[in-house]
């Protein structure tokens, strides 16, 4: 995992002025961004991806399709767009991906880590085929596309094997895509 720069935000998210190193941020708990993309199906499969093994922060979990933190002077779609590239393989243009929502979000998911972030969720229809997926060896184990029924059940029955987002989280994330499809259907927009 290679440490890049990024911006330092303050904690009402606005850019302080200051760049720091990704392991600096985390040690110090200093506010910064991330952009997190869900990627779904026209048939209503969510694509999620499972952490590897070598992970400073929940190695071998499931978790979201592709995330990443905004390197420094980055907007949140270019990143996003990046991030789906090199974690994937995927091209995608900016104007795919829906903007959600902006979340403040403070973990600790080990002692040497304090992950104070802003994260920029975004949702994307888009066609998938697992075979044709080039994974970053680096960040992504593996891959796999659930179906929303199943991935909320996984979720209920085995929550240990994702990423602790919280359960609300998740929740919106999948009634967001359930929306987002039933919009797609009515208006034929796949």
């Amino acid at each position: 995992m290679a440490d890049e720069l990024i911006d330092i935000l303050t904690p009402k998210g606005l850019l302080s002025g200051c760049t720091k190193l990704k392991s600096e941020a985390h040690l110090k708990g200093l506010w910064h961004a991330s952009a997190q993309i869900w990627l779904y199906t026209p048939q209503g499969d969510i694509l999620i991806q499972k952490r590897t093994p070598n992970k400073d922060t929940y190695p071998n979990l499931w978790d979201i399709s592709v995330a990443g933190h905004l390197s420094a002077g980055d907007t949140p779609r270019n990143a996003a767009v990046r991030e789906i590239k090199e974690e994937i393989g995927i091209n995608l243009n900016i104007k795919d991906l829906h903007h959600l929502k902006t979340i403040k979000n403070s973990k600790k998911p080990n002692e040497r880590i304090t992950d104070n972030e802003f994260n920029h969720l975004y949702i994307c229809c888009t066609p998938i085929v697992i075979e044709k997926l080039k994974l970053q060896a680096s960040e992504v184990a593996d891959v796999k596309l659930i179906s929303i029924k199943e991935f909320k059940k996984e979720l209920k029955k085995n929550y240990f094997k994702f990423v602790p987002h919280g359960m609300d989280y998740y929740l919106y994330i999948t009634d967001s895509i359930t929306s987002a499809l039933s919009v797609n259907k009515k208006t034929n927009s796949f």
